[in-house]
């Protein structure tokens, strides 16, 4: 099976060795996203509500790249530098998912990438 590599202009370019995401078979691996605005590269201002908006944003536009969408999603991966910050994602999270409820872990971290409060990685399924 060979490995597609996607890039998209529409998200933020990989920071570090890496790609947005690879397409094996049917499924789509994305790379954590993280509130960069793809035009500018700086981190999209405001707190939690607006940096979970931003990620969804760059990880729909890889998706869509990819041949997929947010409602193809399988699984999902959260990582929040505070669980305090759970319920303010958790709301935006439902927001762009609607009535589509992909499986889901959620983990707090130490840290991420350039002061991020919140990155989101997926695995989902090319559209038919």
């Amino acid at each position: 099976m060979s490995l597609e590599i996607v890039a998209t202009a529409q998200a933020p370019r990989a920071i570090g060795p890496y790609s947005q995401a690879l397409v094996a078979g049917n499924l789509v691996f994305t790379a954590g996203q993280i509130a960069l605005d793809p035009a500018t590269m700086e981190l999209a201002p405001g707190g939690v509500p607006e940096q979970t908006d931003r990620v969804l944003k760059n990880l729909t536009a890889v998706l869509e790249e990819a041949g997929s969408s947010l409602g193809h999603v399988i699984k999902t991966a959260v990582y929040l530098v505070d669980m305090g910050d759970f319920a303010a994602m958790n709301e935006v999270y439902a927001r762009h998912f609607g009535q589509h409820r992909p499986a889901r872990s959620t983990v707090a971290v130490a840290s991420l990438p350039k002061q991020a409060r919140v990155e989101i990685d997926a695995i989902a399924l090319r559209r038919p």
